[in-house]
């Protein structure tokens, strides 16, 4: 086999890696319509979509499921992207935003939105509410862009080696779990209840108006890593070996670095803490079809969402009629794979 088979064996593996991703999450889609309390034929679903179903299947797939699949399928691309990139440009394979303490950061910052301009709520229905998406996606981006800022100024500063900076996004974690802890403390009951519910995570939450936000910070994001694959390729490579390949290092890593904690933030403001997922889907990608930023970045943005999708689903069929918080399930699996990651790590 000469060099151009061998490249073409070697992209074509993972160009059917991402075509089986699409149908699992087209499948999942699908299934998703039509499983849940209010149970539909494929049929039906179908009818739907083409506007020709009315009264309550209607309202089902258009103002309850639809938005909720839409919402795991952004933010989990999101969540996956941004731990792909943090990876890459920290040289750190526990980098997450979850485990970096940007997510933390983010709800610290819509919490303290939250109590201080009264943007969210309970109804006495039991609903959770924001008054202003905007400005709780504002403050959200603030609280991880302090995370971010603390972390790669002392990486700057002190040298800190890529174990020192997860040592160092576990201590922003907690000094940003306290903060949000104090807020709670001298919130009202209502406050109180949006803050707490915020934290587990869930997909229920979001309209049409908030998935729009979501979608417009997500697309030029991907685009932006998409763009600079070659760049992570390099960083990848080691730092001498980028700068002489004429990447520059340090802006690269701080655009990353800002542009992960916007998706971040955004995911955190309408959704909650969603954990783990943009630790576990790059490295298991890693696994399959390899390091390549070429490939890695746009395939893990669709195993996010087929992950965060089908954990969904799950979290809503489980236990019916309760449906469980998506967070918690992510954070069942993703624990085990943190400590997978850490043991071999410190095997290396």
């Amino acid at each position: 086999m000469n060099v151009p088979q061998k490249y073409r064996a070697y992209t074509k593996k993972k160009i059917t890696f991402g075509f089986i991703l699409l149908i699992i999450l087209f499948l999942s889609s699908i299934y998703a319509l039509c499983v849940g309390d209010y149970k539909l034929t494929v049929n039906q679903v179908v009818n739907a979509l083409m506007g020709y179903e009315t009264g309550n299947i209607n309202l089902v797939i258009w103002n309850i499921r639809l938005p909720r699949i839409f919402a795991a399928i952004i933010a989990g691309m999101s969540l996956a992207v941004a731990g792909a990139v943090m990876q890459c440009i920290l040289r750190n394979p526990l980098a997450s935003p979850f485990t970096m303490g940007i997510s933390h950061g983010a709800m610290f910052g819509a919490s303290l939105a939250i109590i201080l301009f009264g943007l969210g709520g309970a109804e006495s229905t039991g609903r959770i509410f924001i008054n202003n998406p905007y400005m709780i996606t504002i403050f959200a981006f603030l609280g991880a862009l302090i995370g971010v800022v603390v972390i790669l100024f002392l990486a700057k500063l002190r040298g800190l080696t890529p174990e020192a900076m997860i040592l160092a996004g576990v201590a922003m974690s907690s000094l940003f779990t306290a903060g949000t802890m104090l807020i709670q403390y001298f919130a009202d009951d209502l406050q109180l209840a949006a803050m707490v519910y915020w934290t587990f995570g869930d997909l229920g939450r979001p309209l049409w108006t908030e998935i729009y936000i979501m979608t417009a910070i997500m697309i030029p994001s991907l685009i932006y890593f998409i763009y600079k694959r070659w760049d992570y390729n390099a960083l990848e490579a080691g730092e001498e070996t980028a700068k002489s390949l004429g990447v520059n290092t340090e802006r690269t890593r701080l655009i990353g670095m800002l542009m992960a904690s916007l998706l971040t933030s955004v995911n955190v403001a309408f959704l909650g803490i969603i954990g783990f997922v943009g630790l576990i889907c790059p490295h298991i990608v890693r696994i399959c079809i390899g390091g390549d930023y070429r490939f890695l970045i746009p395939i893990s943005a669709l195993f996010g969402a087929v992950l965060l999708l089908i954990a969904d689903t799950f979290a809503r069929t489980i236990i019916a009629p309760i449906v469980l918080p998506v967070g918690i399930l992510t954070s069942f699996l993703g624990a085990p794979m943190f400590l997978y990651l850490l043991l071999r790590m410190y095997k290396k």
